[in-house]
C-alpha cells in the first residue's frame, strides 16, 4: 500500500462545503477552483506495451534507448504524486483525464493514459465517488478530453460507466451561469462530466467540451507561459463557460533529451514553479478572472491552499462594493 507524502492531509476535503453563503450562491464559473494536469498519472504500467498516444519525444525515447526506454519514460509521463483520494482530500476538484483502450485486448476495458498505461478508468471513478459519497457537498468537474484507440462501443462503454458509477450526482448540461454550489447542494449533484467527443451528443449528463476551454500553451518557459496565460485570460468568453487555466510547462523533445536521467519532476517543474505560483498568487477570480488553475506535481507548494484562499478576494469586493 502507498503511503501517504509527507505533509498531505485532508485539510481541505471540505473545501466548498465551508465556503461563505455569499460564495456559495455565485456562479461556479466565477470561483477559484485547483485541479491537477494529467491527474491520472501517480502510478504508470511499465509492464504494458507504450500507449498510441505516444508523442515525438515518447517515440524518440523508445528508439534511442530501447530497453531503458520505459524506465525513463516513467519519469517523464508522470505529472502527479497523489492518487485521486490524496488530491481530494488536498483540495483539487478539477481532474483533467486521458483515455485508452488497449490494442489487441479483447473486451471495452477504458484506462487512463499518458505515454504509459495507467490504472482502469473504472478504478479512478470508484475512487472518486467513494470520496463524493463521504463529502455531499463537494463537487467535481472530470474532463475527459483526449481518447485513444477508442471506437464507438468504447465510448458507449465509458459513458454507460460514468452514469452507472456516479448515478444520481451527474449534473445534467445547462446553463453554467447557473451552476452554484447552492443549486448543486439542492439538487444533490457532484460531478460534471466534460466529454470531447461527438458519442456524448444528446446524453443530458455529458457535458460538452466547449464548455470548458482550457488554452495551452506548449512552452517550457516560465515567462512565456505567464505572458499566455495572461493574454488568454484576457479572451475569457463573457458567458457559456468555464474556464481553465494550465499553470503547467511542457517539454519538447530537446528538453527531454537534456534532462533525460533527471525527469520532468526534477528537471522542469521544480526549477520553474516558485515563478509559477508568483503568478498564480496576484491572480482575481471572479468576472475576467481565474476560474480553474491546474499544475502539475500539486503537492510540490501548498498549490491547492493558494486557489482557494483566491476566493477570500469575492468576499472582501463585496464588502467594499456594501459600503
Amino acid at each position: 500500500m502507498r503511503t501517504r507524502p509527507a505533509g498531505i492531509g485532508n485539510v481541505n476535503a471540505d473545501w466548498m462545503g465551508l465556503l461563505p453563503s455569499k460564495l456559495s450562491a455565485m456562479p461556479l464559473k466565477y470561483l477559484a477552483v485547483p485541479g491537477s494536469h494529467d491527474s491520472f498519472t501517480f502510478w504508470v504500467d511499465v509492464h504494458a506495451p507504450v500507449g498510441p498516444d505516444q508523442k515525438t519525444y515518447v517515440k524518440y525515447l523508445v528508439t534511442m534507448f530501447s530497453v531503458l526506454a520505459k524506465k525513463f519514460m516513467v519519469k517523464w509521463s508522470m505529472t502527479q504524486n497523489l492518487t485521486f483520494r490524496e488530491q481530494l482530500d488536498a483540495g483539487i476538484r478539477y481532474f483533467d483525464l486521458r483515455v485508452s483502450s488497449k490494442p489487441g485486448e479483447a473486451g471495452n476495458e477504458i484506462y487512463f493514459i499518458h505515454g504509459l498505461f495507467g490504472h482502469k478508468v473504472r478504478d479512478g471513478l470508484l475512487e472518486i465517488n467513494s470520496f463524493l459519497c463521504r463529502h455531499k457537498k463537494e463537487v467535481v468537474f472530470l474532463d475527459f478530453n483526449h481518447y485513444y484507440a477508442m471506437d464507438s462501443e468504447h465510448h458507449v462503454y465509458l459513458i454507460e460507466m460514468l452514469q452507472e458509477v456516479f448515478g444520481s450526482k451527474l449534473c445534467s448540461d445547462c446553463a453554467v451561469e447557473n451552476i452554484t454550489l447552492n443549486y448543486l447542494w439542492e439538487k444533490k449533484y457532484q460531478v460534471i462530466v466534460f466529454y470531447h467527443h461527438p458519442s456524448a451528443q444528446g446524453i443530458p449528463v455529458m457535458w460538452p467540451g466547449n464548455k470548458i476551454p482550457a488554452p495551452w500553451a506548449n512552452t517550457t518557459e516560465p515567462n512565456k507561459l505567464i505572458q499566455f496565460l495572461e493574454t488568454t485570460l484576457k479572451e475569457r468568453k463573457k458567458q457559456g463557460s468555464f474556464h481553465v487555466t494550465q499553470a503547467i510547462l511542457t517539454p519538447t523533445v530537446n528538453t527531454v533529451a537534456k534532462g533525460l536521467v533527471w525527469g520532468l519532476r526534477d528537471y522542469l517543474v521544480e526549477r520553474n514553479l516558485p515563478i509559477i505560483m508568483s503568478w498564480v498568487q496576484t491572480q482575481r477570480p471572479g468576472v475576467d478572472g481565474v476560474n480553474i488553475i491546474t499544475s502539475d506535481f500539486v503537492e510540490l507548494t501548498d498549490f491547492a491552499n493558494i486557489v482557494i484562499k483566491l476566493n477570500n478576494l469575492l468576499l472582501s469586493e463585496s464588502e467594499h462594493k456594501a459600503r
